[in-house]
């Protein structure tokens, strides 16, 4: 592989951009490319961007200027390259060789054929069938649809990476597959809108190993159930449907875990929002759901200083988290976007009041998740291992999706191996994270 022609990469943004990463390198390796760990050694490089907020762009325009520096040759992609046609791009730095939006791995091929030509023999390096992941070996992202059908007022997602376009049904099934074989023990199912899954193809029925599937969230929940591996499902919207999943989680067939970004609770700012949701529902929903599966994990993100947030809808919005004991909470204050409708909206809040907002939220939050997980001392949980150090082992329940929920932390790994299952009992829990003996 020395003579092969070598490609580096810097991967920004979400998942969902991780996923499109994950194509590229894969699709690279297909054709014999070798991939580069640093700038130096690589004949050029491609950078996937973030381009959703000020500071994600800010941070992928940087990477550009430093991968620019470091190396010369620069091809860019995602989603801050759908940005003005990618003249965002090249108005700070018009030496890179090509832009492209998101979810665009041929484009990118094009690109890297044009300035770096792909060798003579496209089967130099064999690829597993899992393809290139950027994740550890035991766990991968597992992207259903591109894009979004809904317009929130303070995202422009749709303008990226356009209307929904749900995977077929049997692609998704494959791959997932794939990844079991390979050894991932936890498959993280991720989109912009999960439960919208199959809307734009009306539910079509595809075929996966002979059997028919409906391209739909809880037929292939189900099916990836039966895989005999965690299934954590993500950036869910709770439409009615969804209390389908819910008894799955009771069956044990997927993680009693649901992310659900429910963004705010006062009916005046979800409205301002575009959010199709309301407080009271939500907490009827919670509730139904709590009952059916008692030991799910709720997850969601919140927003503060929403234009035209009051006192009274900020309070409102505490009112709900306590009435909603929600187990995960992660919180934003609001951040104008270039090309988002909501930048039109009167009344926008002090960036000092939403700070101040946020701080006294997550207080709140931080007292609830303490004293939920206080509850679980005593408990047995299974927990999956994450990484071994000189403390010992780091784990995670059903309860923490990785790198943004919490941790369990074990004393001892003699014997263990990260992306072991292990059975532990809970002895210690501060506001995040919990501790465990094995048993």
């Amino acid at each position: 592989m020395s003579n092969s022609p070598r490609v580096g990469f810097v991967s920004l943004g979400c998942p969902k951009a991780l996923t499109d990463s994950e194509q590229i390198l894969t699709q690279l390796r297909a054709e014999g490319y070798a991939i580069s760990p640093n700038y130096h050694d690589a004949d050029l490089v491609v950078v996937n961007t973030c381009g959703f907020i000020d500071s994600a762009v800010a941070e992928s325009l940087d990477a550009i200027g430093e991968a620019l520096k470091e190396n010369g040759k620069v091809i860019v992609t995602g989603c801050l390259g759908a940005r003005d046609g990618g003249d965002k791009i090249r108005d700070v730095h018009p030496s890179v060789l090509a832009v492209t939006g998101p979810h665009a791995t041929q484009e990118v091929m094009s690109a890297v054929h044009a300035h770096l030509p792909k060798p003579h023999d496209p089967f130099v390096d064999l690829v597993p069938p899992q393809g290139i992941k950027l994740t550890p070996k035991h766990y991968a992202y597992l992207k259903i649809s591109e894009g979004c059908n809904h317009r929130c007022s303070f995202c422009i997602i749709p303008s990226m990476r356009g209307d929904l376009d749900s995977r077929p049904v049997h692609e998704v099934l494959r791959e997932a597959e794939n990844l079991v074989k390979a050894g991932v023990k936890e498959l993280l199912v991720i989109s912009q809108d999960t439960s919208a899954y199959g809307v734009d193809v009306k539910y079509r029925t595809g075929f996966h190993n002979g059997r028919p599937v409906k391209t739909r969230m809880t037929e292939l929940a189900k099916e990836l159930g039966d895989m005999g591996v965690w299934v954590r499902l993500h950036y869910v919207y709770p439409y009615p449907h969804v209390d389908e999943v819910i008894e799955l989680m009771a069956a044990g067939k997927v993680l009693p875990y649901l992310d659900i970004p429910f963004q705010h609770a006062s009916p005046t700012i979800l409205k301002a929002m575009k959010r199709p949701a309301n407080a009271v529902n939500v907490l009827n929903r919670l509730a139904a759901w709590r009952d059916v599966c008692p030991d799910i994990a709720i997850r969601s993100t919140f927003i503060t200083g929403f234009p035209g947030e009051t006192e009274s809808d900020f309070q409102q919005l505490l009112d709900f988290i306590d009435e909603a004991q929600l187990d995960r909470v992660g919180c934003f204050t609001y951040s104008p976007v270039e090309g988002a409708t909501a930048n039109a909206l009167d009344h926008h809040v002090p960036p000092e009041l939403a700070e101040e907002r946020k701080a006294r939220f997550m207080e709140k939050q931080a007292a609830i998740s303490a004293a939920k997980l206080q509850a679980k001392i005593g408990r047995k949980l299974t927990v999956l291992v994450d990484e071994l150090d000189e403390e010992g082992i780091v784990a995670r329940s059903y309860a923490d999706a990785p790198e943004i929920d919490g941790l369990v932390y074990i004393e001892g790994a003699e014997g263990v191996s990260v992306g072991d299952f292990l059975e532990v009992e809970v002895i210690d829990a501060d506001e995040y994270d919990l501790w465990a003996s094995r048993v």
